[in-house]
Formats: structure tokens, sequence, C-alpha cells
């Protein structure tokens, strides 16, 4: 379907995650994209308008510079599914739900230590260096009404599934520390709230600070299109202090008030969906999975269907792991029952049976089948067909090592190796593990990851394993480039040789019923074989090359004839012989 004629917003600059939903295209297809442009990105690097819009042409789309105060409604296919099945359900039958808030921001701008001080309940001193490892839901009480809270990491390792906590939102709480101003993930946390469609309530956190400077953050806000509303923007920019507990109810009260100006509402009736918060599986309990309710109401016993997993709720609890027995809209809850872990961000629903649910399972993992067959995996072991079929001439490598030290030497080598025939590609040396960012650089270049004294994460393995993409590690620098080199002599395409093997000359022509004529001759050289190839010159010219298609010596069927023996030769598809022409018999080598 051409896009032709689509006129499409962009901002001034644009993560190339969101760039491709704008444009609904696959990231990898954008980054190839990019790629062969000459821009090399990571899914989560940002890119210019300028370069953005080239993308969205090459794709049909006309792109103008973004008005950021207006929202363009019209691209109902962005909608997250269950906004789609909100907007389905009869408008009688909506009524008011509490509004889903998540907290975004740059790492260490105290996005925890606030929700912490909204909730009263210390959650940063229970993660890994202070940082949110997952995403988690609560739900606060203010004036009355409920809030539900999403707490989603805010370090760059965990930008999809911050991409997920915005998705799943009403409005975004943009923490901005007023001692440090606007960072590249605020940046990025921006465009996944333009990306959800939520309205911004930005905490300008750490005002007590002695270094604060909240004009020069509102002046970098202003930057990104956020306008505080005191200067006729509409932007409500709320001054706090997580740890003093400073403008906490201003916060809230904010909340409450830009909740009342947009309709959040829900069918407590209708059909029940919602999406994964966080899953895990716990030794004792099995799969157990935090839900957040969207639309419907989830009950003990309902059947849910996930993704690939599906199952009875056994038992259900609150955020404080009390029980319930239902759940309705906008409540995160966390269940027991499943048949396997889904993947957090996933969409699910309650479906009439389990056998409706493994109905639908099997369907979607047949599907899941098709693709992984229809993907072609890159590796060392299998480059070899693709360099035999023309597909390639080089080697693409992603190359991590543990120090600078490490990879001076290795990237040397390796340069050296591709310096034949089959070239090697370095697209992108670093230090560091091996992450998804790596994995999906490789994806979208048919490359392979090769890491040295460096780990894979679960999350890179994962989706190495979704994407097809090889990953190899080693803590012994020969063994590294041994193996290389042992692919790249393999990769070498087979150099194709002919090779006269024998001639003779046709002496005579004689009729056979089977194969029309055949014409006797003489070997005059060499050998004539069944299997080889014959070329047919006649004064000089060549009027046949072909298969063999019989070899007879007095009557009886014979693999080859050598030098100074007579014989009988039939060809394939050829009748026209004549005394005095030369057939020359040659090989294909490789």
């Amino acid at each position: 379907m051409s896009n032709n004629g689509h006129r499409i917003e962009l901002p001034a600059s644009i993560a190339v995650r969101e760039l491709a939903q704008r444009i609904n295209k696959s990231p990898i297809d954008v980054i190839k994209k990019l790629m062969s442009n000459g821009v090399m990105v990571t899914i989560n690097q940002t890119v210019d308008f300028d370069t953005a819009a080239v993308i969205a042409a090459e794709y049909g789309y006309e792109a103008v510079p973004e008005h950021v105060e207006e929202t363009p409604v019209e691209e109902s296919g962005e909608l997250p599914f269950w906004r789609k099945v909100i907007a389905g359900e009869p408008p009688a039958a909506l009524k008011p739900r509490p509004p889903v808030v998540t907290i975004l921001g740059h790492v260490d701008h105290g996005k925890t230590t606030l929700l912490d001080a909204i909730r009263h309940a210390n959650v940063a001193a229970q993660e890994a260096g202070g940082i949110t490892q997952h995403i988690g839901a609560y739900q606060v009480e203010h004036q009355g009404r409920l809030i539900t809270f999403l707490d989603t990491p805010g370090h760059a390792a965990f930008t999809a599934m911050r991409a997920r906590g915005a998705q799943g939102a009403d409005l975004v709480i943009l923490v901005v520390a007023a001692d440090d101003g606007v960072m590249p993930q605020t940046k990025e946390a921006i465009a996944h709230a333009r990306a959800a469609r939520v309205p911004i309530i930005v905490a300008l956190n750490k005002i007590d600070k002695p270094n604060a400077n909240p004009d020069r953050v509102k002046n970098q806000l202003a930057e990104q299109g956020l306008v505080p509303d005191e200067w006729g923007g509409n932007t409500l920019i709320i001054p706090v202090s997580a740890k003093q507990r400073l403008g906490i109810q201003d916060l809230l009260d904010a909340i409450l008030l830009v909740a009342e100006n947009s309709d959040i509402r829900a069918n407590p009736n209708g059909r029940t969906i919602g999406t994964v918060i966080e899953a895990r599986l716990d030794k004792n309990r099995g799969p157990v999975a935090t839900l957040l309710v969207q639309n419907g109401t989830l009950k003990v016993g309902d059947v849910v269907l996930v993704g690939t997993a599906y199952g009875k709720i056994r038992a259900m609890f609150d955020f404080r792991g009390k029980p319930l027995r239902k759940a309705e809209p906008s409540t995160p809850v966390e269940v027991i029952g499943l048949s396997d872990v889904p993947a957090a961000g996933e969409p699910f629903e309650v479906v009439q049976s389990e056998r409706e649910a493994r109905q639908e399972v099997q369907r979607r993992l047949e599907a899941r089948k098709q693709q992984a067959e229809a993907r072609k995996k890159v590796s060392l072991e299998d480059l070899f067909a693709r360099y035999q079929a023309g597909e390639t001439k080089e080697l693409r490598l992603i190359l991590k090592a543990d120090v600078q030290g490490s990879l001076e030497p290795i990237v040397s080598e390796l340069q050296k190796l591709g310096s034949g025939e089959i070239k090697i590609e370095i697209l992108y040396a670093e230090t560091g593990n091996i992450t998804e960012n790596d994995i999906m650089l490789a994806s979208a270049s048919k490359a392979i990851v090769v890491g040295f004294n460096v780990q894979a994460d679960a999350a890179a393995r994962r989706l190495a394993e979704s994407e097809g993409v090889s990953i190899r590690t080693y803590d012994i620098i020969y063994r590294l480039t041994e193996d290389i080199e042992k692919a790249l002599k393999g990769l070498l395409e087979p150099e194709q040789r002919e090779k006269v093997i024998g001639r003779a000359q046709v002496l005579a022509v004689f009729s056979a019923s089977k194969f029309g004529k055949v014409a006797g001759c003489r070997v005059t050289e060499g050998e004539i074989r069944r299997n080889a190839r014959l070329r047919l010159y006649r004064n000089g010219n060549v009027l046949y090359d072909g298969e063999v298609a019989s070899l007879r010596h007095q009557k009886e069927d014979v693999r080859e004839i050598r030098q100074g023996y007579e014989c009988g030769i039939g060809l394939r598809d050829f009748n026209d012989f004549q005394p005095g022409d030369v057939l020359e018999c040659y090989v294909i080598e490789k």
C-alpha cells in the first residue's frame, strides 16, 4: 500500500525507535535505511530532522517540522492496543478510572526517591546501586481519589522498558534535577511520552540544593517544546524536593488537575484487557506476573491469554500483597496461574476457556515458527553457503572487548586477515559487555557479534535468539583470530576452472532408434567421459555445448573411452553431426 501524499510531523531530533513507530516500519528496517545513507546509529540514538525527513521520504511520507503544542490524533494506527479497545466500547458504558502515571527521566535525577516520597515506602534502598532494575506498579490515595504509579527504570540499558512504561500511562511525570538540567535520557523520555501521546507534568526535583538553577532548566525544557504554564505555555512545572518531601502535595494536585481535563475512562463491564508490567519465575509459586488492568474487570478464575502463555488465575494480590477477588480498570495486580513467564509490555486479555487459549497459543507458535524459518541466522558456520550463492562478499563484525588495550590489537589482527578477497568490515568496536543495541545493529547489518573477555546480558541473548544473530565469545585472542581466519578460508568462493580432458573426431554418422543420430568417433587425445560436458566444433565454430546423452563401445554402454579407441557418442537435444566435426570433452573444477 502506498503512503504517497501522507504528511508526518517530526521534531527537531527524534529517536530511531520513535521514527520507526511514526512511519509504521520496524526499527531494523529504519536502521538499515540509515546505514545505506551513511548514518551509523543504534535503536536508541537520535537523528536530526533533516536525516529523519530523508528516511521518511524514502517510505513515501512528507515530513514537516512538528508543532509541539498540537498532538496528532488522526494516526490511529499508532494507538496502543488497550486504547483501541476502550475507544471501541459504548460511550455510555465508560466510567472514570484512576489515572495511570509513569515517572520518567534521566538516571540519578531522583525518580525512585520521588515515588518513595509519594507512597512513604523505601524502594530505592532495595535497588542495586540505587538504580531501578524493573518496572513496579503502586497505588496511592489523594483527596479521596486513587492514582496508579508505574515506576520505570531510567538507566540507558532499560530504554525499551521505559518505552513500554510510557505506552501504558495516561500521563507522564518527567523528573528533571534542578542542579543538572535536561540530559540525553530526559530528551528520550520526552520522545517516549510524545510517542504515547500523553500529557507531561515536569517535577523539578532537588530544588533544595544550593546549586539548583530552576530558570536555566525551564529554558532548556522550553527548547524541547515543554513551555512552562507561567510563561504562557501548557506544561505544569512543579518544584519538588523528593528527599525533603517538599512540593509532593502540589504534584499530586497537578496530576488530578490534568486527569480531570483528560478523558480517563474505561468500561468495567467490558472486554477485560491490560498490559504485563513485569513477570518472573518464583521457585515456590511458578510464573508470577504483575498485570495492569486497563479495561473490564479481572477476577480470580478468569482464563488469561498473554503472548504464548495462558492459564486460569488461581490467586490475585494487590501491590501490598493483600489477596483480591477482582480488579477494576487502572488496578495493578500480581497473579499466579499462568503456564509460562510472559514478556513485560505484552498485552493480555481474558478468553472464554483454556481450550480457546490453547488453540490461539498454537496459532501464535506456528506463526513464530514460520517467521523464524524465514529469518536466516548469520553465523560463521553458515556464511560459506551465502558466499557460494554470491549473496555477500564481506564478513561484518561487531566487536566488544573488556578494555581498550585488548580492543586495539584485535582490530589490527582482524584488519590484516581481511586484506584478501573477503573483506572484514568492523561495524562497531567498543569496550563493555554485549548489549541489546549491539544485537540490533548486528541484525540490521547481518553481522556477527564477537566478544573478548566480555559477556552478553540476558536481554541481549534473548534478542539475539529472536533476531537470528550469532554471538561468539572468547578469552584468548589467538583463538578469536584463528576462528575468523578459518571462517574466511571456508568463505572464499571456490574458483571455477574449465579443464579439457579429451578430444574426438567424428568419422561417420549413424541412426539409432533410441537417440536419433549418433556420431561414430575416434578419441584422438585424452579421454571422453559420460558424466562430463562436450563441445562440438565445425570449421572452428561451436555448434553445441552440453551434456553427453550416451557413450558406447562395441554396443556396450561405458563410462569412459581412452585415446586410440572408437566409440559412439549421442548428445542431448542435438542430431546434426557431420564427418570431420571435432568433439572436445571438459569438466568444471572448483
